[in-house]
This record gives structure tokens, sequence and C-alpha cells, in this order.
């Protein structure tokens, strides 16, 4: 599928995920069959962009084309100003996010908050897509609530602003990340604009990938929260859908050399204090239903350097390479059970605990 003079390879894409996916994490999905990957959400209020936290979002160093950056905020020149100021420094699609629940998010009235008003989100959309000579493509949700559902009107409203792309998170507000996602719904905004419609929630297998394909009639899907911990998860997807087949577990040699190459460049991105920190929920991610996995992580949050960490994560698995060839899950199985992949998470911003969008 085509976004502006992008041409993407394959119809499998990465959420943006506050505080999950920053450069290092992008890169990761990306090579392994990620077409398309998203920022971490940046707020559009140029106050903060001295900030340590929105310099490291603004860094696409080394990423692969094209570089997406995904905006919050609620006010459409500051917004146009932000998409320009992006653009300048490298961006090369702008993502509004009008799909956060996050209740800080919406407080302000921005992310999914934004559905409320209609007439907000159209001069927020005629107003960006003015500004920057990039494609302009828009993140939401299916409504505020159930008895408000407008995601049809917002993607009719957002095609005609000049919207090249649409991403839809089929729950609404209201609905978090509860109960199952609105394939009919998605359905639907896709019988209504000619412009690409991506599918999001629930993604959590190759198979319900295809099915989400063959529900909502969508020209590429979004995963979020399976990535966690599974980033190879694309490639899985991606190998079944072009062959019918399952791709193979990956070996624990294979994984150990992914998360080496993770750990080193995330420490590299985040340097030693930061590093170590924002390194354990992505390290637990990874381990905590592997066998043993629950003492490890018990162990990983005690630790205090990069070193450390690393070190740990290598012997855990060299140990896991001892008994098996392919990582093994606490139920006896080698594919990570995607149900409970998700557990616990407060969802993708596609949003988490971590989200601070000012």
């Amino acid at each position: 599928m085509r976004i502006g003079s992008f041409e993407l390879k394959d119809r499998v894409f990465a959420a943006p995920m506050a505080g999950v996916t920053d450069r290092p994490f992008r890169r990761l999905c990306r090579r392994l069959g990620a077409a398309y990957a998203v920022s971490e959400m940046v707020a559009s209020d140029p106050r903060v962009r001295a900030s340590g936290k929105t310099s490291r979002r603004l860094d696409h160093d080394g990423e692969p084309a094209p570089v997406v950056v995904q905006l919050v905020g609620a006010d459409p020149a500051v917004l146009a100003d932000a998409a320009r100021y992006n653009v300048d420094r490298g961006a090369q699609i702008i993502d509004l996010n009008m799909g956060c629940p996050a209740r800080k998010v919406c407080q302000v009235a921005c992310g999914s908050a934004l559905l409320r008003d209609e007439a907000l989100v159209g001069r927020i959309v005629q107003s960006v897509v003015e500004a920057v000579d990039v494609p302009v493509t828009l993140k939401y949700r299916t409504g505020w609530d159930p008895a408000d559902r407008n995601a049809v009107r917002i993607a009719r409203m957002a095609e005609s602003a000049g919207v090249q792309m649409l991403t839809l998170h089929g729950r609404t507000r209201a609905c978090g990340f509860k109960g199952q996602a609105e394939y009919d719904t998605i359905a639907r905004v896709k019988q209504a604009v000619r412009i690409p419609v991506v599918a999001n929630g629930d993604v959590d297998s190759p198979q319900k990938a295809r099915f989400v394909f063959e529900t909502t009639g969508a020209d590429a899907i979004m995963v979020g929260r399976a990535a966690q911990g599974r980033p190879w998860i694309f490639r899985e997807i991606d190998q079944y859908l072009r062959t019918g087949s399952v791709h193979p577990a990956p070996t624990v040699l294979e994984v150990r050399g992914l998360l080496q190459e993770h750990l080193e460049e995330h420490y590299g991105f985040y340097g030693e204090a930061l590093g170590v920190r924002t390194a354990r929920k992505h390290i637990i991610w990874y381990t905590r239903r592997l066998r043993g996995g629950a003492r490890f992580c018990e162990r990983m949050n005690r630790l205090e350097r990069c070193e450390e960490q690393h070190r740990a994560l290598d012997e855990f698995l060299q140990d896991a390479g001892e008994r098996d060839d392919r990582l093994q899950y606490e139920d006896g199985s080698i594919e990570s059970p995607a149900a409970l992949e998700r557990e616990g998470d407060a969802g993708d911003c596609d949003t988490i605990a971590a989200c601070e969008p000012c």
C-alpha cells in the first residue's frame, strides 16, 4: 500500500505505544518484519520541546523510512506549528493522535476526547494538512462511548481534509481495552472512504491477523501490545499471510542475539541511569512467561546497573538454551500465550501507564 510517495512492502505495522515504541524498539520491530512503525506520541506544546523526554522522542537517527511522528494536542494552530517543526527535523509522515484513552490526556481535551467535538477535529486536520507537505494520517477510536460511535463521520471528514490514511482502534474511549474490538465498525469505515484504512485492536497472532483482514477489508493491520516481549510477531504474521504457514518460534540462540542488540542500543539511547530503569519493562515482557521467568523478574527488579541487567539476561537465556532449543513457556508451549501477553497492560495509544505526553 502507498502513503504519499512511500510504497510499503508489507501490511503489518507497529503501533505507537507511549513508553514503549522508542527508537530502539521501532528499529527492532522494523528489522523483524514491521513495514511501518510510529513514534511514541509527542506533545505539540512548544514549551516542552527542550525537555529530555521530548528530545528523545524526536530522535530518529538511523531510523528507516518512513519516519513517522505522532502528535498529540487540541489546538489546531499549535498542532500545525508542531507538524512543521517535526518535518523540519526529519519527520516524513505526521500522525495525529485522537485515540489515546488515558485519563490525563483526555482531561486536557486531547487524544480520544477530541472525538466529542467533531468541528474541532475538522479544524485540526485541515490546519495540519495545510501546514506541511508530507502525508498526514489519523489514528483514532470508534467514538467517545457506545452511545456515540462517530468513526464513519470522522473518517469522511478526515478524507475530505486531505488525510491520507486512517488507523482505527476498534473500541470507544469508554471501552478502554475491555471486550472485543469492533471489527464491524472498522469494516464500515473502510467502505465509507477511498483512502487506506488500518485495523487496530486485539491482533495477537498470525491467525487473528488473517481474520481481521477478512472481516474488515482493511488495507493493513497494526499490532500493539502483542509485540511487547514478542517483536518477532511481525514476521510471523507476514509469513502466515503470504504462505499460510506458521513461522517457527525463534530459537533461544536467536533471541539471545536480538536481546543483546536491543539492550545495547537501548542503553546507548538512554544512558546508564535512565537506561537501567526503562529497560526493565522490556526484559520482563521478554521473560516473565518463560520457565523460571517469575523468579528471574524478581531478581531483575533489584538490579541497578545496565551491565548487571545485560549479564543477568544473557545468563538466563544461556541456561534456557542449554535445556531447550526454542523458548519454552510455563504452560509447556513454545508459542507465547497471546492472551497472557496483554494481561495487566494498560493499553496502547495505543497507551501504557507510563504515558506522559507533556
